[in-house]
């Protein structure tokens, strides 16, 4: 049996909306970012010499989409950067309870990004937080970056119990190969 099969439930259900979310959500950010450009680029000022006006506001709101939902998902595929100098040095059970204080110290901090990044959404209004040219409030993004940072929290107690039941954390392989 596989390590995906012994995965409980919440896990494998969490992999599954994180997959499909970034599928869908990131693959339309994408093809918006990709489409837009070349016609502001391509046909609107090479061509017709008069391009859109606030393209550039856009295309960062969009950045920040596919940033809020490639942070999750980074998570459980272990794509972020880890740095393991020292353990191949420690024992076994020396790195397990060191990785899980250090969980503990990020599902902390994790938790507080989260929380100033939706203060920040509900303040952003008053303060006139805006795109430069279109003036698009970066509420609804402050508001995103929050559920990011609190799924990641979820996703980093996941590993957390998952260290305690075990030596070790399964990541999610995306594409079935290696990442």
């Amino acid at each position: 049996m596989s390590d995906r099969t012994e995965l409980p439930g919440i896990i494998r259900r969490l992999d599954t909306v994180l997959t499909w979310v970034a599928l869908i959500c990131g693959g339309v950010t994408l093809v918006f970012m990709t489409g837009f450009s070349v016609w502001n680029v391509l046909v609107m000022r090479k061509a017709l010499n008069a391009p859109i006006t606030g393209a550039e506001d856009l295309l960062i709101l969009a950045l920040v989409v596919i940033v809020a939902l490639s942070i999750p998902l980074g998570a459980r595929t272990g794509a972020h950067i880890e740095i393991e100098a020292l353990e191949s040095r420690m024992s076994a059970g020396f790195a397990k309870w060191s990785m899980i204080v250090i969980k503990c110290l990020a599902v902390v901090l994790l938790g507080f990004m989260a929380w100033r990044l939706w203060h920040a959404g509900g303040t952003a209004s008053k303060f006139g937080e805006t795109t430069q040219q279109l003036l698009i409030s970066y509420e609804p993004f402050y508001y995103l970056l929050s559920v990011s940072a609190a799924i990641y929290g979820v996703v980093v107690v996941l590993d957390i119990w998952q260290l305690l039941q075990g030596d070790k954390v399964v990541l999610l392989r995306v594409g079935g190969g290696q990442l």
